[in-house]
């Protein structure tokens, strides 16, 4: 039985913070092969945040009994469910989630598939967070820089289509971008704030920084680190990264 771990002020941000986490969970494969769904969630527990973007989730495979790995993700850690499309390949049907304890307002979905590659695309979430608005975009870009250029351009131009400018906004996900500031970095950088590049992969032996997080916006980093339990270095080839959060109080 999984324990589910209650949230308590992290306290590499100084303070209460609000925690967001992003964690590429490799269809739930571990690195020694095995399937272990189980293991996954445990990690997504250990990580007590309030809001995790997941990347390569599956939604139906043979192999794993017809498990449905949102719902089951939801169910472990107690935090709801917001589903991305799924997309099919030669591993079966898999695509991103969102797991969150605050209420939802509203979902979008951006395309990011580029013709001759793997679809891609990003889940574009409100969320009503002590009642103000934060929005909240995860997602997993292509394996090509050229394929990475088009879904950057492609995902700044949906995030310009913002409602109003001091919204905060968290983006994060695997950007799968390993030539740092040769690559779609920069862009993002210029856009969104630096975000800290911290090595993720792979999780037995982290040398590039695969995963980021940004807040833009009204919303600020105050903390990224990467998460290295003994669990999530086996767990999946990526270890996961979170980071805390904050924006200032509404003053109206």
């Amino acid at each position: 039985m999984i324990r589910r771990r209650r949230r308590r002020g992290w306290s590499e941000a100084g303070g209460r913070g609000l925690v967001v986490a992003t964690y590429n969970i490799h269809s739930c494969v571990g690195v020694d092969r095995r399937y272990a769904p189980d293991r996954v969630a445990a990690v997504l527990c250990e990580l007590g945040a309030d809001i995790i973007g997941l990347q390569e989730v599956d939604v139906r495979r043979r192999r794993s009994g017809e498990l449905d790995q949102r719902g089951y993700f939801a169910d472990a850690t107690g935090l709801a469910v917001v589903p991305g499309p799924h997309s099919r390949d030669h591993r079966g049907r898999f695509g991103n989630a969102l797991l969150t304890r605050f209420p939802v307002r509203s979902v979008r979905h951006i395309d990011l598939s580029v013709a001759g590659y793997e679809p891609r695309g990003a889940i574009d979430v409100e969320l009503a967070v002590e009642g103000r608005t934060l929005r909240v975009v995860v997602t997993h870009l292509g394996l090509r820089a050229g394929e990475r250029r088009r879904q950057i351009q492609r995902l700044l131009e949906a995030l310009a289509a913002a409602p109003g400018t001091d919204e905060a906004l968290v983006v994060m996900g695997d950007l799968n971008e390993w030539r740092g500031r040769r690559g779609g970095i920069p862009v993002l950088d210029r856009r969104l704030g630096h975000a800290p590049a911290r090595r993720t992969f792979p999780s037995w032996l982290p040398v590039l920084a695969l995963d980021r997080i940004y807040a833009a916006g009204a919303a600020r980093l105050r903390a990224v680190a990467v998460h290295r339990s003994a669990l999530a270095r086996v767990a999946s080839d990526h270890l996961p990264l979170r980071a805390a959060v904050e924006w200032p109080p509404d003053r109206r």
